[in-house]
């Protein structure tokens, strides 16, 4: 079964609040975008202070578009993130990283963007619970997905059969099968979620 994850892309902690409250009565998870201006240069809300203010049902992941996550990664490992994924080309110490995850009950993902091949994920299948692709670089809802991300969902797909692998960025109704068919698991949806007219119908169209 496919899971549709919204992504909450958002400048200020209260449209994180309304966006969620607008889909949490047809999904199970949120996926917060955190991103720093570094990493990449779009900002986004990114404290982690304001987490126990969120006061929703939904599990959430930590998307973090960060610049050395291993500094930022201790903050975010709390309610209600269940999930943090940091980034390959980010990270410095992935085994610390992990260790963190595991230690604090939290799930951890790899993501890699645009230009990272995938076979850069193969050491770490089995030893991670999520592999991302990021199919638009690191930024702004609303991008279109770039050309090779689906090829590299199939190669994780192939090179790791029990993996979950998740697809992030441009994610709509026309590219939505093509990721399916090629091995993702769980679809992150932004704005052609949040900009669809009747959102329960869309989820129920993406998850056939």
């Amino acid at each position: 079964m496919v899971e549709i994850i919204p992504s909450i892309n958002a400048p200020t902690f209260e449209e994180v609040r309304r966006k969620i409250k607008n889909v949490e009565p047809y999904v199970g998870w949120c996926h917060l975008d955190v991103t720093d201006g570094a990493f990449s240069a779009h900002e986004t809300w990114r404290n982690p202070a304001d987490l126990p203010l969120l006061k929703t049902r939904l599990k959430a992941e930590a998307h973090l578009m960060v610049s050395e996550p291993e500094k930022a990664i201790e903050p975010w490992l709390v309610k209600p993130v269940e999930r943090v994924i940091v980034h390959l080309e980010a990270a410095r110490d992935v085994p610390y990283l992990i260790q963190k995850c595991r230690t604090a009950g939290i799930q951890i993902g790899l993501a890699i963007r645009p230009g990272t091949p995938a076979e850069s994920l193969a050491p770490w299948f089995g030893r991670v619970d999520l592999l991302q692709v990021l199919a638009v670089p690191p930024g702004p809802s609303g991008q279109k997905m770039s050309a090779e991300a689906l090829g590299k969902v199939a190669d994780l797909r192939r090179g790791c059969s029990r993996c979950r692998i998740e697809i992030d960025g441009g994610v709509n109704r026309e590219t939505a099968p093509a990721a399916v068919a090629a091995g993702a698991d769980i679809l992150v949806v932004g704005s052609a979620l949040f900009g669809a007219p009747d959102i329960p119908r869309f989820i129920s169209d993406l998850t056939v």
